[in-house]
């Protein structure tokens, strides 16, 4: 167990993800509503980056959770406005038989963030909690000895002064079951489903098992989990942006409006002939 003493609030159980439907809300949210609440979350969003950009901080944000749980989805919204000089996604493959031999947390330090970055972990160390040791792809001891040297390790990169949030979006193994016939129903998402994907859908109670044991060891009073309820997507990325603005303190940096001068022009500038450039034919 981690040595941190457990924070007030409760660790989030598997049962969390077997919550009906009702239980949760109603209806999903419709675009209308969601696009007016986003907009202005898209603000702060860049309020927030010209922050950390300005004060030279270092933020890590890991996403981890069931397949098509919306994680994804959620990452491109953050991002959608953000400068990439600025903020990076981070989604490693499988290891190469290199980096198999190196200690298990060495790839993913090569990616931590510089001074005024933010990096998103789209699935992150936490492969070896997850699917790693689901799949059995790594032995009963690496796993132990990630659930014991994980916290150590977070507490090592909160110390150093990285500013490291993490959160799990949870969905039904009904809500699942849906998303993965519409991504079969749909060619331009299709490719989202690998056959690790459809492996875990027969396994569904060995991995709640496993993540239930993995909050029991990593969900610290220093590096929490922040659970996002995700069966409506639209609501689950409104509240995670809300959540992430709340958690970095910040101040809008916005430059003040500015107005622009005239242009000044060069009548001794003389455009070459149009014939002589491609052009992207005009389809459409």
């Amino acid at each position: 167990m981690a040595k941190d003493k457990k924070h007030s609030k409760p660790s989030p159980s598997s049962a969390e993800e077997h919550y009906e439907v009702a239980e949760l809300h109603a209806d999903r949210m419709k675009r209308k509503a969601y696009e007016a609440a986003i907009e202005p979350l898209h603000v702060e969003l860049v309020k927030l980056q010209e922050w950390i950009k300005q004060q030279g901080l270092r933020v890590v944000l890991i996403f981890e959770g069931r397949d098509a749980a919306g994680k994804g989805g959620a990452i491109k919204t953050i991002t959608e406005r953000l400068n990439p000089r600025h903020c990076r996604i981070v989604a490693l493959g499988v290891p190469t038989e290199r980096e198999k031999t190196q200690w298990y947390f060495q790839r993913y330090v090569q990616h931590l963030p510089s001074a005024g970055e933010m990096v998103i972990f789209d699935r992150s160390w936490y492969n070896r909690a997850g699917v790693e040791r689901v799949m059995g792809f790594c032995s009963d001891e690496e796993h132990s000895e990630f659930l014991r040297t994980c916290p150590e390790f977070e507490r090592m990169l909160i110390r150093s002064g990285i500013i490291l949030i993490k959160y799990w979006f949870s969905v039904s193994d009904k809500e699942q079951e849906r998303r993965f016939q519409a991504r079969l129903d749909d060619p331009t998402k299709r490719w989202k489903l690998s056959p690790m994907d459809l492996e875990s859908r027969s396994r569904w109670v060995v991995y709640s098992k496993a993540k239930d044991e993995m909050l029991a060891h990593t969900d610290t009073k220093k590096s929490p989990w922040w659970v996002v309820r995700a069966y409506d997507k639209k609501r689950a990325r409104l509240n995670c942006i809300t959540k992430l603005l709340a958690q970095i303190p910040y101040k809008d940096l916005t430059p003040k409006p500015m107005k622009l001068e005239p242009r000044r022009e060069d009548d001794s500038y003389v455009r070459p002939p149009m014939t002589e450039q491609s052009f992207v034919p005009e389809v459409f």
